[in-house]
């Protein structure tokens, strides 16, 4: 088989957003589509020739396609060994422990994460670097200038290779190893984790309910919790990965994991529900009548994190993005260690991970993460939540209450207003950010403002600058509002809103979250001229 060079032309708008690629799947159909954003990436990264790459996605619509391509380019670029999940399966926190475990120069990671999935859903490419992390902006602006300049991408004439077997075969002069997807990250999870004491407490007869949404944590969550930790079987719900994910939206929150919240809040309710998303790296954290924020979820894991093997020494330091709640800010300035304020986007806590200033992180988006992987990972905090009930023996409820009388309860929320059309989501951020300098010390909505600013990011290890990452809106009481335009949607625009009301120690910890955000929410889309500017009376979803 010898390479064949075959001529291309560019196509608009291969930007990476702040996870890669995502477009609709007919969008990645097009002829050439798919092979010149790979092309774009391998004529950017140094030293793939003669190395090891990791290629897997989430099996959603198109993803054994896409892998094919890919390994034939692959071969052709002269990668030397393309280690693949199989079936072309490999959850995003999987792909960054065998690329770490590997020694692999990268991987190519196939995923729209949390978005809709099937013949008329999504598909997304990124490339993660070798530290298992997703590519800086600097490698994903480089793919983006390569790919407004490609005149020619490289591929092999083959036949399809087997994926669902298990071995090594060869593709031109690459050796292609398909491995077992669950493995590699299973054994990472025994290593960080009391694994007796999670199954002490399911033996105990703790119920608890995990929520795969046809995706791809599916067989991960059945091989760890029902066969390693003896969990009952039946624990897992919706775990055979589907490539539309069941026709649902693979979205672990309240309003798209709807089986699992009637299970949690109905009669006869398990002690802990669960879900995840479409590549598991995102989750969601629910108690017997009880929704754990995300911003909250990360903010109880820092307090009690010693309680877990992985930081039995404690936490070096933590990381939330910006619109998060400033909860774990509280809890870190209690334990006296450094918490850092980074952009939304995965990317931005790897130097700091990589550099030892943090070993927990996380963001509003129902993620979370560790110093294990470079990336978010959901069923890796499902397994902190369960060590963490095990070792303190007691009920979501209680742990919350618990927190919440030490630290104070921060009340959460998000608004999204999705496909907007691109000219109005900019008209509205352009008038909001030229009225952030005269805000400062007025009254808004019986609130008096301490401070408004868009945020920048100075990156304190390696110096990187990012400017534009949100606006915020700060008030005297410790209540903000941030507004942010989103890059994970594929058509028009998404704006997010996040406004969070603090109440100390001995306040109002007792009201629904909705209840005691309105007023904020309601501020929020009055400051901003929402209707005014999109038409949009209510969010198209509410977190």
């Amino acid at each position: 088989m010898v390479p064949v060079t075959c001529p291309t032309t560019p196509f608009d708008g291969q930007k990476p957003g702040t996870s890669g690629l995502r477009k609709a799947v007919k969008v990645f159909e097009q002829p050439r589509y798919l092979e010149n954003f790979v092309q774009s990436i391998f004529d950017c990264v140094d030293g793939l020739s003669g190395a090891t790459l990791v290629i897997g996605g989430d099996g959603r619509y198109h993803n054994r396609t896409a892998v094919q391509t890919i390994l034939r380019m692959a071969a052709a670029n002269g990668v030397a060994r393309a280690v693949v999940g199989r079936g072309g399966i490999l959850s995003t926190p999987a792909a960054s422990c065998v690329i770490r475990k590997r020694g692999a120069i990268g991987g190519v990671i196939l995923s729209a994460s949390h978005n809709p999935g099937g013949p008329d859903g999504d598909f997304g490419i990124k490339f993660n670097a070798a530290n298992g992390g997703p590519a800086p902006e600097s490698m994903t602006d480089a793919f983006f200038a390569r790919s407004k300049a490609i005149t020619e991408y490289k591929t092999l004439e083959s036949p399809d290779l087997d994926l669902d077997r298990l071995g090594e075969t060869a593709l031109g002069g690459m050796a292609v190893e398909v491995i077992d997807p669950v493995a590699d990250y299973a054994e990472l999870m025994e290593s960080l984790f009391d694994m007796a004491a999670i199954r002490k407490l399911f033996a105990s007869g703790f119920r608890m309910v995990f929520d795969a949404m046809h995706a791809v944590t599916g067989p991960y969550a059945t091989e760890i919790l029902e066969r390693r930790l003896s969990a009952p079987a039946g624990t897992v719900i919706n775990g055979t990965p589907l490539e539309d994910f069941g026709g649902h939206h693979p979205d672990p929150n309240l309003a798209h994991a709807e089986e699992l919240v009637e299970r949690l809040f109905g009669p006869g309710a398990p002690d802990f529900g669960a879900a995840s998303d479409g590549d598991g790296d995102r989750n969601m954290i629910l108690g017997r009548n009880v929704f754990v924020s995300p911003s909250d979820s990360l903010a109880v894991l820092a307090a009690n994190a010693t309680h877990v093997p992985a930081f039995k020494g404690g936490l070096a330091g933590v990381a939330r993005s910006m619109p998060t709640s400033r909860a774990v800010d509280r809890v870190a300035a209690k334990l006296g260690i450094s918490c850092y304020e980074t952009p939304t986007g995965w990317k931005f806590f790897g130097t700091l991970l990589d550099a030892g200033r943090i070993n927990l992180c996380g963001e509003e988006s129902f993620g979370t993460g560790a110093d294990h992987v470079r990336e978010k990972d959901g069923l890796w905090a499902v397994l902190m939540w369960l060590n963490v009930l095990a070792a303190r023996g007691l009920s979501v409820a209680e742990l919350m209450a618990e927190h919440w009388g030490t630290y104070g309860r921060t009340y959460y929320g998000r608004h999204d207003y999705e496909a907007i059309p691109q000219e109005a989501a900019d008209a509205l951020i352009a008038e909001l950010r030229g009225t952030l300098p005269s805000l400062a010390g007025t009254a808004l909505g019986g609130r008096t403002v301490a401070a408004a600013d868009e945020f920048a990011y100075t990156d304190p290890v390696d110096g990187s600058r990012s400017e534009r990452q949100g606006l915020r809106v700060g008030f005297e009481d410790g209540s903000r509002i941030v507004y942010r335009l989103s890059g994970t949607g594929t058509s028009g625009a998404t704006l997010r809103v996040y406004f969070e009301r603090y109440e100390p120690v001995g306040g109002e910890h007792g009201l629904d979250a909705p209840v005691a955000l309105k007023p904020l929410a309601d501020l929020a889309a009055e400051l901003a001229g929402i209707e005014r500017h999109t038409g949009r009376t209510k969010p198209d979803v509410a977190t």
